[in-house]
């Protein structure tokens, strides 16, 4: 008799081991399932705006998204994450999906570096709603809510939808008559060529990277993001070769905004929301980070040519 207790309770200490190792593997292979699959894809989206992934194996397993926006289209109108109307200097932070859906927009990415930040449990900061504040210039709306720094550039859209980019060496601030006004860090085309400019670390790591990119007229912008942390899906790129990517679109200038686990692209079908990328937060597929800011588009569905 005894025997027998012995045997069925290794018997279900057994059964209780593996349960407690096969969910949390199905759970994360479920999360693997949910992301992009891994092959060209191009689609029209929304009037002047059409999205392109771009699966590589070279120089390493790589997912690259790009969003190519004619501002000149009808409905076309950009949203930067506003900030706190008491304190201008603070936003509550967000995920690229709470913000779409709050503000009724079509499409959003994240935007500009931040802190305070920590990456890991239990420190984990911020979650949605926690305070944080941006390193440089915001504009949304024609309303400043963060003020320039010098260590900062920014990309800056003006009320007739005219978009330039401006340096920190040079100017880091946007020009009256600036609509939206969203800081990033080094400059990575100027003029059609390489300019990393300010670096602080962290170039020639293979990270997510997000950025944007103009062309010459101003009239036309590119959203960039570059999955990475995924081994044998999308290991992530350096600086120099987030600039090679964006170069071949043809670019004028390019901003490198707030990548790693930030770099998030998403898009809303009437009341659906997707995911375009493959967010990688905290190590885990898909899940997306609270920032403090974002860039936001709304536009016009696609006509129906039937």
């Amino acid at each position: 008799m005894k025997k027998i207790f012995i045997t069925r309770l290794k018997r279900i200490l057994l059964t209780t081991s593996i349960s407690i190792v096969s969910v949390p593997l199905l759970i994360y292979g479920g999360l693997l399932v949910k992301r992009p699959l891994p092959t060209d894809k191009q689609q029209q989206l929304f009037q002047g705006i059409v999205y392109q992934r771009d699966a590589r194996n070279s120089p390493r397993p790589l997912m690259v998204h790009t969003v190519t926006i004619d501002l000149t289209a009808p409905g076309i109108k950009l949203l930067v994450t506003p900030g706190n109307k008491v304190d201008k200097n603070e936003f509550a932070a967000r995920t690229t999906s709470e913000f779409v859906r709050e503000f009724n927009l079509q499409l959003a990415i994240n935007g500009s570096f931040f802190y305070p930040f920590r990456q890991y449990p239990p420190n984990l900061y911020p979650n949605s709603g926690d305070p944080v504040k941006v390193q440089g210039q915001v504009i949304s709306d024609g309303k400043s809510y963060a003020p320039p720094k010098s260590t900062s550039s920014v990309l800056c859209i003006s009320k007739f939808l005219q978009a330039e980019i401006y340096a920190q060496i040079y100017q880091s601030r946007c020009p009256p008559g600036t609509s939206e006004g969203l800081a990033g860090r080094e400059i990575l085309l100027k003029e059609g060529k390489p300019a990393v400019l300010g670096g602080r670390g962290g170039e020639n790591l293979f990270s997510p990277r997000t950025a944007v990119a103009i062309d010459k007229s101003g009239k036309t912008l590119w959203l960039i993001i570059v999955d990475g942390r995924q081994q044998f899906y999308s290991e992530g790129v350096s600086l120099a070769e987030l600039t090679t990517i964006i170069q071949e679109l043809g670019a004028d200038s390019a901003l490198n905004l707030d990548g790693g686990g930030s770099s998030t692209l998403v898009i809303a079908n009437k009341t659906k929301l997707r995911v375009l990328n493959s967010p990688i937060q905290t190590r885990i597929p898909t899940r997306q980070r609270p920032v403090a800011n974002h860039l936001g588009i709304y536009a016009l569905p696609v006509e129906n040519r039937e």
